[in-house]
């Protein structure tokens, strides 16, 4: 693997159309042609940058051009398969049947041509008839994760040296527990995880300038670290990504996971806004209906969710008002994939935004979806941001309404809508707790209410690991605000310091460092408790998040409407 300004002496004839700026990655393979090395670089560094799409097109260019070069058949092969983000299990029927038949055709195809490969080629190539060993389904599709794995370790250990090798096995390692790399209470890894191999086979080429210029080490280094105990050890690593590859959003994004995680708020905004405008050119080229689409929309999820925490209400509603001008419905209608499980979700973000900044007129003139069936998740999500509006404002009967249509509405959503790693059905199952509690307070059942609330941190708490994470709002900030309304300040000064990782009481992936409502509500609570020391230590850090906010901050959630007490 080279990582150097290609030579213009070699071009061929006919110089490659204008294309996206991938920056200077290159790896040398057996061709004799320029096109398909073009090609072939570019489709790798787009597997890198997580657009598999778009590499296999690459790919398919690099075999037009040299039908007989094995590695083009290997990168098509890998670029069709699965992927951190999309196991076997998250591909349907239709789509897992077609590709099944064209990566393990690929990958035969590419075994048959290996004769004339490089030695590290032909390992590779060997390698991935692991990973697609028959063109009809497996009950266990874990086996040939497993078997690649096994089969990447001794090409690993003969080149060593490689970097492009050592990014492939980690990636392998990490794919035989996606998402789950970590047991996130204990801080170890997870049952049948090898995550501390990952970690030592990447932190290895971190010892090499090269390897820290290698875009698809760096973006694997990143979730493996994002959901342990200490992700701040990973940011100067995801320092070095930005700018490796200007035109993928992708990439441009990734550093935010950690900036999320150690309470960056507006640098995860920057990169995400940085990374939305690298897509734009992507739009204006491929279009919109691509699975693509799903990693734009996480760019946009993404900045509201910063945007959020750091109480930057103009930059949240430019964002989900974006998501709906970017998102055609008939992208959603696509059947295989089917997109409108992957993405509608999503669009139901103007309810966590609206209830964020109190907005409780918004909401409750929100219009519903024509097509109901369609966009389930987002009239669920409607009515029960509908139920919370009418509580704040003291408007019980038609709270009422809205829950019993909310609970209709959860009924006819579909176990297999996601938004990422969630379950739309989990997702909508905090929020049933959230608008019990909200109404019951609003009717002056104070013990139900704070039972319900209670029971929506444990829902949060326990929804799978994922960035954003499924619940937009944590349910702390409205538990706090509401037991500060009641005057139950000790109670309130320990949710508030759980949130804010003070305490380490709750476990890392669920703390929100630097928030400025979990700040505002601990500094209230330390002044209430006379714990003037230790608010003084803190009243720069809320100084500072304060200065950030373009709304008043006199809560950590607007559903307390005493904040003068």
């Amino acid at each position: 693997m080279q990582l150097k300004m290609k030579s213009t002496e070699k071009q061929s004839a006919l110089s490659p159309p204008p294309y996206f700026d991938l920056g200077i990655y290159h790896r040398l393979i057996n061709t004799d042609s320029e096109d398909t090395q073009t090609w072939f670089d570019r489709g790798l560094i787009w597997i890198y940058g997580f657009n598999h799409e778009e590499a296999a097109k690459c790919f398919e260019k690099a075999i037009a051009a040299d039908e007989g070069c094995a590695m083009a058949h290997w990168g098509l092969a890998l670029a069709l398969g699965p992927n951190y983000n999309k196991p076997w299990d998250a591909f349907d029927q239709e789509e897992k049947t077609i590709n099944l038949k064209r990566t393990h055709d690929a990958a035969m195809k590419a075994k048959k041509l290996a004769a004339s490969a490089l030695p590290v080629e032909r390992a590779l190539i060997n390698a991935l008839q692991s990973r697609y060993p028959q063109e009809i389904p497996t009950p266990d599709f874990s086996e040939w994760n497993k078997q690649y794995a096994e089969a990447m370790e001794p090409v690993y250990k003969e080149f060593i040296q490689d970097l492009d090798v050592a990014a492939l096995y980690a990636d392998a390692l990490m794919n035989l527990t996606p998402w789950a790399l970590w047991d996130r209470r204990t801080g170890k890894p997870t049952p049948g995880s090898r995550v501390l191999e990952a970690k030592d086979v990447l932190e290895r080429t971190f010892s090499t300038d090269e390897g820290l210029r290698h875009p698809g080490l760096l973006h694997c280094y990143i979730h493996l670290m994002e959901m342990s105990s200490t992700p701040e050890k990973a940011l100067t690593i995801a320092d070095r990504l930005p700018g490796l590859v200007p035109d993928s959003g992708h990439l441009l994004h990734m550093p935010s996971h950690l900036d999320i995680m150690c309470g960056d708020y507006r640098r995860a905004i920057a990169s995400n806004t940085a990374a939305i405008l690298a897509d734009e050119k992507f739009v204006a080229r491929e279009g919109p209906l691509n699975f693509y689409s799903l990693y734009r929309t996480h760019n946009y999820h993404f900045r509201i969710y910063a945007a959020m925490f750091s109480g930057q209400s103009k930059i949240a509603l430019e964002s989900v008002a974006q998501i709906e001008t970017s998102f055609p419905e008939e992208l959603l209608r696509i059947k295989s994939p089917p997109m409108a499980d992957w993405l509608e979700g999503i669009l139901s973000m103007w309810v966590h935004v609206f209830i964020r900044f109190g907005r409780w007129q918004d909401l409750i003139d929100l219009e519903l979806p024509k097509d109901q069936e369609l966009y389930c998740v987002t009239t669920a999500m409607a009515h029960y941001g509908k139920g919370v509006s009418f509580a704040a404002t003291g408007n019980i009967a038609e709270a009422e309404k809205e829950r019993a249509l909310f609970l209709e509405a959860v009924n006819r959503v579909p176990g297999s809508r996601t938004i990422f790693a969630n379950k739309c059905i989990d997702i909508l199952a905090v929020a049933g707790a959230m608008l019990d509690g909200e109404l019951a307070y609003r009717q002056g059942n104070i013990d139900l209410a704070f039972e319900e609330l209670r029971r929506s941190i444990a829902l949060d708490d326990d929804l799978p690991y994922d960035e954003p994470w499924g619940w937009m709002q944590p349910t702390r900030h409205a538990y706090g605000a509401l037991l500060l309304e009641q005057g139950r300040v000790e109670e309130a000064v320990a949710v508030y310091s759980a949130d804010l990782g003070m305490d380490n009481t709750i476990p890392r992936a669920l703390q929100h460092p630097n928030n400025v409502w979990g700040l505002h509500g601990y500094h209230e609570c330390l002044l209430k408790l006379g714990r003037t020391a230790e608010a003084r230590i803190l009243a720069p850090q809320l100084k500072l998040a304060l200065a950030v906010a373009d709304v008043p901050i006199k809560s950590s959630c607007f559903c307390r409407l005493n904040t003068l007490g």
